[in-house]
């Protein structure tokens, strides 16, 4: 088949180099069978000519074409069309073009799925939001020394690592987990992940099935019981008051179904910051051994408790293996980490990191490897207790900040620890308000987000955590404005 000349038109201010432009071009001629199986492209003496552009330029783009199947090169006769492509669409006459038009939308359709729960603000914007902790504690040049150090152990630190995480890492999380929690751990019962929401996705994968039956806290944390019903749990919710939540509604639905696990956070509910009283913490565990099911307990700010000592987590008075423990880094060290880890008997913990070798094969073990050396050389509770006093310090600063300029629009317990408040709202709509507050450049969130049937509430969460002192008190002036 005889050469012809191919309009290819070129853009010298895009971005895409002039390689991928002239390969983009052809290939779109081949698919919209303006050139078809057989025919003979251009030589590229005279191609880079027209087009205006170097040889090798021409032989690149062609060399291009013959590595994705699109042409064929042959000695002395010149470049063509691949035989044996698939009938092309009819050319609608338009021009190709030199780049693929990104669509906003797929063409095969998408199912309904879950609200966003991520919010990524702009940087004008004062973001009240609960439970993050402030990344520039970080003591970043000893994690930075003890990084440099494993990358220099090569593949040991650069290769494919256990899926259960890196054992001295391992090993430093049970023995912290002993020492300040009374958690009886081994290496072998932990499992590291990338963050605590891999933690509880991996957990679900593992204990539940279908139309297995969890109880969660009505108020409570949306991103848990959406990865628990996609492993096919049906959710029940159960209330929480000021004393954690509602053990005898647990008892309750246990006598009249199966049911299969608790989801709970009884060190700090989230959202409200209550502590489960012992009394509930006795009854759950019995109801756990006399019913067989699994008690998922999330443990996510264990380290920031500010007034008397940290409860125990209920996993360190449950010698019979009930309670799978889930507790993250990130909160303590910095959400970009991406450090949880599950503590549960031996065959859940070899069962979660089955699961966790399908999703992610393993974790990062350079990292690792240096966030072990980091609790060795006790860095990480020198850390802890830094950070403790600092967040200490504006968890105070924003009860006195809320007790002077909002002392007629929320009502509030002080928390004992966690890094948000919990407040009940007072003469306003909370939901308008939390609207204009945002156009203001604050956002916080109102317990909409946090109830399971979705509806409003009065009452809305305060996170101080990751703001200064001067912050919290510009942020709550900012408040006080918009409920006017």
């Amino acid at each position: 088949m005889a050469r012809r000349e191919l309009s290819l038109p070129i853009d010298r201010a895009c971005t895409t180099a002039l390689v991928a432009q002239i390969a983009h071009g052809i290939a779109e001629h081949v698919r919209h069978g303006r050139l078809r199986a057989g025919q003979a492209l251009p030589g590229t003496r005279g191609l880079a000519r027209t087009l205006g552009v170097h040889r090798n330029t021409v032989i690149a783009a062609y060399a291009e074409l013959v590595s994705e199947g699109w042409v064929t090169a042959h000695a002395a006769r010149g470049t063509f069309v691949s035989p044996g492509l698939p009938t092309p669409r009819a050319f609608d006459g338009a021009k190709p073009r030199t780049a693929p038009r990104p669509r906003a939308s797929a063409p095969y359709g998408l199912r309904p799925g879950p609200e966003p729960w991520l919010s990524f603000d702009s940087p004008s914007t004062v973001a009240l939001a609960g439970g993050r902790p402030d990344p520039s504690l970080l003591p970043a040049q000893a994690l930075a020394r003890a990084y440099r150090r494993a990358l220099r152990r090569g593949k040991s630190a650069l290769g494919y690592g256990d899926p259960r995480g890196h054992e001295r890492l391992r090993q430093a999380i049970a023995d912290n987990l002993v020492e300040t929690r009374a958690v009886p751990a081994t290496a072998e019962q932990i499992v590291v992940t990338r963050g605590g929401q891999m933690a509880l996705a991996l957990t679900a994968r593992a204990l539940l099935a279908k139309g297995d039956v969890v109880a969660v806290e009505s108020l409570g944390y949306r991103p848990a019981w959406r990865v628990m019903s996609d492993a096919g749990a049906t959710l029940v919710p159960v209330a929480v008051d000021a004393h954690g939540v509602d053990v005898d509604a647990i008892a309750r639905l246990a006598r009249g179904r199966r049911l299969r696990a608790v989801y709970c956070t009884p060190h700090h509910q989230y959202p409200t910051t209550v502590s489960m009283a012992p009394g509930r913490r006795m009854a759950l565990l019995d109801l756990a051994r006399r019913h067989r099911f699994a008690i998922l307990e999330e443990d996510y700010d264990h380290e920031f408790h500010y007034d008397g000592r940290p409860l125990l987590p209920l996993a360190s008075a449950d010698p019979e293996g009930h309670v799978v423990y889930l507790g993250t880094l990130s909160k303590l060290l910095a959400p970009g980490l991406r450090v949880g880890y599950v503590s549960a008997p031996a065959d859940v913990a070899a069962r979660i990191a089955v699961h966790r070798s399908y999703l992610d094969l393993c974790g990062d073990p350079a990292l690792e490897w240096a966030l072990a050396e980091l609790f060795e050389e006790g860095e990480v509770r020198r850390h802890a207790r830094r950070a403790r006093r600092i967040y200490h310090a504006r968890r105070d600063a924003m009860v006195k900040a809320l007790r002077l300029h909002l002392t007629d629009v929320a009502r509030f317990a002080v928390p004992k620890g966690g890094m948000s408040i919990w407040c009940r709202a007072e003469k306003l709509n909370v939901e308008r308000w939390a609207a204009r507050c945002l156009a203001a450049g604050v956002r916080f969130r109102t317990a909409r987000w946090f109830a399971f049937d979705g509806r409003s509430r009065p009452a809305f969460r305060l996170g101080f955590g990751a703001l200064s002192e001067s912050q919290i008190e510009a942020a709550v002036r900012v408040m006080r404005e918009s409920s006017r």
